[in-house]
């Protein structure tokens, strides 16, 4: 799994301190960064955080290249539709290089891993096989319609992906470009940073919140999950390791803006 940060707003902290300055006083668009300096932006975002203003942090937005994460990571992160996301094509992409994810559940049996890798086998020369199966049978049909063979091959083999997709399994490999904005990462935080989050898709925001925490760390103080500030919402599907939760958060948060 590789999580980097490919862009964000310049000055993240700066640009939503200017909007809630906005909100509460009577400045003018051309003077609205005058005087922000960081401490008074960090009043401004404590503000926020206080009266529960989240609009304001909806201006800056960070956007993260993913890949080496698997299909069902795809199903689950796409659920976050106040988002942007570019996923790397199975039907423009023909998959030679078959790559996929163990979990570790799976990694930590030698009978379940030797099992997993027997089946990922499998589906990998299925698909090739079904691939040039359908890509040779599309080249006949559009050759028969007058087509010359290179034209034919061509799109014959956007074809065959198109449909041979169908047998990769969920633990094939993907790749992504994605973008939120604040508010909505505050709220992939505490969905996925949770304990009961699935493993991979907690990984990666464990890693996402690692990369934004230096560049804005007051608007990202508090973010990872729910029982960071409160009751653990889960109720009795809690999974009754709060303390370790917060010590493994604030742990991470110290690193990330010390090395940051």
């Amino acid at each position: 799994m590789l999580v980097q940060l490919i862009a964000h707003t310049n000055d993240p902290e700066k640009t939503v301190a200017a909007a809630a300055k906005l909100c509460y006083s009577d400045a003018h668009i051309e003077t609205l960064l005058d005087g922000l300096t960081p401490e008074k932006t960090a009043a401004f975002l404590q503000k926020l955080t206080d009266l529960g203003h989240a609009s304001p942090i909806e201006h800056a937005s960070f956007t993260f290249g993913i890949e080496g994460v698997s299909r069902t990571f795809l199903a689950q992160v796409t659920r976050h539709r106040i988002a942007s996301f570019s996923v790397q094509s199975q039907r423009y992409v023909r998959l030679e290089d078959f790559r996929y994810v163990i979990p570790p559940e799976i990694e930590a049996i030698p009978e379940a891993k030797a099992q997993f890798i027997d089946a990922m086998n499998t589906d990998a020369r299925k698909y090739l096989e079904l691939v040039q199966s359908l890509e040779d049978a599309h080249t006949r049909r559009l050759m028969a319609q007058g087509m010359e063979e290179k034209a034919a091959r061509a799109k014959a083999s956007k074809q065959a992906n198109e449909d041979a997709r169908f047998v990769l399994p969920n633990a094939c490999e993907t790749k992504m470009v994605m973008t939120m904005n604040c508010r909505s990462l505050q709220n992939f935080f505490n969905l996925r940073c949770c304990n009961r989050a699935q493993w991979e898709i907690r990984a990666v925001a464990d890693e996402m919140l690692r990369l934004v925490l230096p560049l804005a760390p007051h608007i990202f103080a508090t973010a990872g999950p729910r029982c960071l500030t409160g009751p653990c919402p889960e109720g009795r599907m809690c999974c009754g390791m709060q303390a370790e939760v917060r010590e493994k958060y604030a742990r991470l948060k110290q690193e990330a803006v010390c090395h940051g």
